[in-house]
């Protein structure tokens, strides 16, 4: 039977964290903050345990695997919350709400079941040192890890198929996510079996758990006393420190919130006890179990110590315009030229960010997009071109490995956000002209913050995995850079290491996967389009897209020439790099009939494309040409 026969509400209304409405902001900036340091510190510890062969131990590879259950137990209820934080609107679907619950408890017993598996792990390494490595072969570690997850499913599914033969009386949870406690209270529905499944449940997930690792503690804490040196005392105590830190958060939060009922009678208190272990327990844990091990602390030394050394050497990054960088009378000229473009992709995006934040006519979603391409435009022309500027007025051309690592990273990251930013935007356009009566219903205010924190998190994982993987090749004798920043496939052609790795990386979501978003998109609306009747409605529908498509071939074609035609690769990294950002501006915004309204009557815009085209095609011209 559906959930909706069973059911009279339809969406749940999260009444979020006791909050003061003054205070949301500082709090939306806490908790957001906290969030990434969490995504971030779990995923180093994966990469890290990836890279680092003398990670590859089973405490490691179950460390890695609870490192990636704290990213998921966090991003279930986090996003949703800072999301109802920043728009106000706290309502979640039915299925929303049930899915939420159902990966909240996957997670939550994922973890519990992890860690019970890294205390006998512990146990064998302490009490049977000399049998470890046969007991804990690597098939039995699978077959842990497997088990845990088989265990963590059959648990969360048993909870939601029950939930879903409930009915409701109400639809407001005192909670900022839909916790299983919270709508059972709501329930109109005899929640015995339910209540019963969540004790039987609890104890086998839990309680059986936690009394494994009591046990085995036990049975280490007696080892360790018969060890007749204080060194390997400290040194089995060092190893469970860390494991003994989270498994006291863990289950004195879980304890504190579903085995003691009376001291859960006020509701500030679930949610505080809540908030800790789904917020603070994921972020500290790369802290304390982690990066207070010595072994996990050697990765990380390891690492920026190869960083240190090879920063020792330089790079020379010669500029795009190669044969004009030797003519010292047309530096001045290039300098002031580009120097120029760049201050107006500053001062265009700039106007945009700022008119667009100013007018009400354009609190739209088009425009809440186009103000963060605007920013990312900003900031990715800001990466490389005010070195380029140094090198030519300076005539100075090297660069360390540090600064070449960390304008890399910046450069795709940017670069990155700037393309998902493009694949959102024509997701934006098909649902306004395919489906222009569902659009404030598909492309509502938390849609929209959801798409703008999952492109940053991708993008910011795709470009620190780049530089992560990049720090781990070593150089031939060549350290010359035949470009005019640190660009990652001339980069990579320094290296004597396999690159398989890294180019494979590359060729992935960006260069693929979004580009036939963004077509597949485009040919939904044109076959939309065509089926328009009139043509004043043809011409409509097209003029809502032609700034985005101007943008999109900006982006693409200059990509294109840097990656697929070797030939055009300096001219048209300039292009990406510079060109994309000052042309972007006017091709976005100023043909826009509001957006010119917001400006105030402006001398005929509609000269500004040709004028700013010519320039564009004079200069790349005169490049090739010398």
């Amino acid at each position: 039977m559906r959930p909706e026969n069973q059911s009279s509400v339809s969406q749940f209304l999260l009444l979020g964290l006791p909050i003061p409405p003054g205070q949301q902001g500082v709090f939306f900036t806490l908790f957001l903050g906290m969030y990434l340091t969490t995504v971030l510190g779990n995923l180093l510890i994966i990469l890290l345990i990836r890279l680092d062969s003398r990670l590859h131990t089973p405490m490691y590879f179950f460390l890695s695997h609870l490192a990636f259950t704290d990213v998921c137990f966090s991003s279930v209820t986090v996003p949703k919350m800072l999301m109802d934080m920043h728009t106000k609107y706290k309502f979640i679907p039915y299925a929303g709400c049930i899915s939420q619950m159902y990966f909240f408890i996957f997670f939550t017993d994922l973890d519990s079941f992890l860690i019970t598996s890294m205390a006998y792990d512990r146990y064998v390494a302490i009490c049977h040192p000399l049998q470890y490595t046969i007991i804990m072969r690597e098939e039995l570690c699978v077959l842990l890890v497997a088990v845990s997850w088989i265990l963590s499913c059959a648990s969360s599914l048993s909870h939601t198929l029950l939930l879903t033969q409930l009915s409701f009386c109400a639809n407001t949870i005192p909670h900022f996510f839909c916790d299983l406690g919270a709508l059972l209270k709501l329930s109109c529905s005899d929640i015995f079996l339910n209540e019963l499944v969540m004790f039987t449940v609890g104890v086998v997930v839990i309680t059986l758990p936690f009394i494994c690792i009591l046990v085995s503690y036990g049975y280490i804490g007696a080892t360790i006393l018969r060890v007749p040196s204080t060194k390997g005392i400290c040194k089995a105590l060092s190893t469970c420190g860390s494991h003994l830190s989270v498994v006291s958060l863990y289950y004195g939060a879980i304890f504190g919130q579903y085995l003691f009922p009376t001291l859960s009678n006020f509701i500030d208190k679930d949610i505080i006890v809540a908030l800790m272990y789904t917020v603070v327990t994921p972020m500290l844990n790369p802290f304390i179990y982690s990066l207070r091990n010595k072994d996990m602390k050697k990765a990380l030394g390891k690492l920026f110590n190869k960083w240190h050394e090879t920063g020792n050497h330089t790079f020379c990054v010669s500029e795009f315009l190669l044969g004009l960088s030797e003519q010292q009378g047309q530096q001045p000229l290039l300098f002031g030229i580009f120097l120029s473009m760049y201050l107006v992709t500053l001062m265009g995006n700039a106007v945009i960010i700022l008119a667009t934040g100013s007018d009400p006519h354009l609190y739209t979603l088009m425009y809440f997009f186009l103000a963060n391409i605007s920013f990312t435009d900003l900031c990715s022309s800001s990466t490389t071109i005010p070195r380029m500027l140094v090198n030519i007025q300076a005539h100075r051309h090297t660069i360390t490995y540090a600064a070449c690592l960390s304008q890399i990273y910046f450069f795709l990251w940017f670069i990155g956000l700037d393309v998902f930013l493009l694949a959102v935007m024509a997701y934006d356009r098909l649902v306004a002209i395919c489906h222009p009566l569902r659009y404030t219903l598909v492309m509502s205010p938390r849609c929209c913050i959801l798409l703008m924190v999952m492109s940053l998190i991708l993008t910011h994982s795709y470009s620190l995995t780049h530089t992560i993987l990049l720090a781990q090749l070593s150089f031939c004798t060549d350290n010359i850079i035949s470009h005019f920043f640190c660009e990652l496939l001339p980069l990579l052609k320094l290296f004597c290491s396999n690159t398989y790795v890294n180019q494979c990386y590359w060729g992935g979501a960006l260069t693929i996967s979004i580009p036939l978003l963004i077509i597949i998109s485009y040919v939904r609306i044109v076959t939309a389009i065509v089926r328009v009747p009139s043509v004043t409605g043809k011409w409509k529908a097209f003029s809502t897209s032609g700034s985005h498509l101007s943008a999109v071939r900006l982006s693409y074609v200059s990509a294109i020439g840097v990656y697929f035609i070797p030939s055009a690769g300096l001219n048209c990294s300039y292009d990406v790099c510079c060109g994309d950002p000052y042309a972007e501006p006017i091709h976005l915004q100023l043909e826009k009939q509001r957006h010119e309204e917001s400006f105030g009557e402006a001398p005929e815009p509609k000269e500004l494309p040709t004028s700013k085209s010519c320039t564009c095609y004079l200069l790349a011209s005169h490049s090739r040409a010398n």
